[in-house]
């Protein structure tokens, strides 16, 4: 019996039952198919415990949302002590709260003008969108093939056809999509003056972490500046330090005129995101405030745990940490490509971001992920390259944990080979 006080289930195969039968049957036959049946029970630090008491590290952090660890104990106890006081709140009016996070937003984020708030990352992609609509009254957005930004009204018009066609979503009059990393398809699809605004993740995570070639991003900024269009930076997943500083565009030597941050932000605890946006992209704030109104876009329990997350990844000694991981991390692999190159292939590293190559099979993750789960690490796939192991250790991952997690790493890759193997069979 597993009784949680205001739910019990009898066995974690009644909660997988049940999942398929009120949740999501798809989702969840997924996972059982990929011999993976993780009901996460208990979690703190980067530690997740498997209903059935497997303990495993968390290496896929729900994609940064648990960049500081589950229950982190400091974001634990700001949320506790918030509760005395605040809630929601109430959209229409100032917030102490809201105010606040803002102002800590806008300090360490170079040229942004504004923060408006949202519940979550696709939200506040929206909020990007149309803001950048309003600035340049243009409608038309430009983004990456394979590239993912959210899956709400607009923000799912920007990603994949596997998530727009099955919605009805796909819009080529108002969207369209260019190859990553090729500068003569993104300046044809900006020569026409059309084009509202570009959205880019600095590092496209869902698409397993391709790296941008030597000034591409400098040249798509310039691209925007030349036609006129906005340059939005998705850095729900590059943002809070992953990459090293702050934002993934700040190491990347670029200037956006909108960015969207998200997921970490919550500090796992309170969803919440926000748009950042420059005075020309903000204007529409002067205009008519309630123009884009959200009853929980910056609840304002969420921006005191926000506001904490900010603080926390400013310290100097978890700067230092995140470089000392950085390190490590590059070091591991390519010790582990040694040993493991049949396999193993490749590393894309940016700071705390890993995307893993596993090249000698079409979804070559997805068998890793599986072998890295049955010995205690879990670390997911990219959903639109599954060749590639998203790999993204937490900024305040101590020395032992590191090892740790590449000892695994280590004894699983036998495990790996025989799924491959067996996968690879006519």
């Amino acid at each position: 019996m597993f009784d949680f006080g205001h739910f019990q289930f009898e066995s974690k195969a009644e909660v997988i039952k049940k999942s398929i039968q009120y949740w999501n049957p798809d989702k969840t036959r997924f996972w059982q198919s990929a011999g993976i049946d993780l009901v996460i029970g208990k979690r703190e630090g980067y530690y997740i415990d498997d209903l059935d008491g497997r303990r495993l590290i968390d290496l896929h952090l729900n994609g940064g949302t648990y960049n500081l660890g589950h229950r982190n104990p400091e974001l634990v106890a700001t949320l506790k002590s918030a509760l005395d006081y605040f809630d929601i709140g109430n959209h229409w009016f100032p917030s102490v709260a809201r105010t606040a996070l803002a102002e800590s937003l806008i300090k360490v984020s170079p040229g942004m003008s504004y923060a408006v708030f949202a519940p979550g990352g696709a939200e506040a992609v929206d909020i990007a969108i149309k803001s950048a609509r309003y600035a340049t009254k243009r409608r038309k957005i430009v983004s990456i093939i394979k590239g993912y930004h959210g899956h709400s009204g607009l923000s799912v018009a920007t990603g994949d056809d596997r998530f727009t066609k099955i919605f009805l979503a796909d819009r080529p009059d108002e969207f369209s999509a260019v190859p990553f990393n090729d500068i003569d398809a993104m300046e044809r699809a900006m020569k026409g003056g059309d084009v509202a605004a570009l959205i880019m993740e600095s590092i496209p995570a869902t698409y397993g972490f391709p790296m941008p070639k030597a000034d591409y991003l400098n040249a798509c900024r310039d691209l925007c500046t030349r036609h006129g269009a906005m340059y939005i930076a998705d850095e729900v997943q590059t943002g809070l330090l992953r990459t090293g500083a702050m934002w993934g565009w700040q190491t990347y030597g670029i200037q956006p005129d909108i960015m969207v941050t998200a997921k970490g932000l919550s500090g796992g605890l309170y969803p919440i995101s926000a748009a950042l946006l420059n005075e020309k992209a903000g204007g529409w704030l002067h205009e008519d405030g309630a123009a884009h109104i959200s009853t929980t876009g910056g609840a304002e329990l969420g921006c005191v745990v926000a506001h904490k997350v900010i603080e926390m990844l400013q310290r100097p000694e978890l700067i230092a940490n995140v470089q000392t991981v950085t390190r490590f991390m590059a070091k591991a692999m390519q010790e582990m490509m040694q040993r493991h190159g049949d396999i193993f292939t490749g590393v894309r590293q940016k700071g705390v971001i890993l995307g893993l190559e596993f090249s000698n099979h079409p979804e070559g993750a997805v068998h890793v992920s599986r072998a890295l789960y049955e010995h205690g690490v879990w670390a997911i796939f990219s959903s639109l390259d599954k060749r590639v192991l998203q790999w993204k250790p937490g900024v305040l991952l101590s020395a032992e944990t590191c090892a740790e997690i590449m000892g695994r790493f280590d004894a699983a890759m036998p495990r790996a080979r025989e799924l491959l193997a067996n996968a690879s069979k006519p």
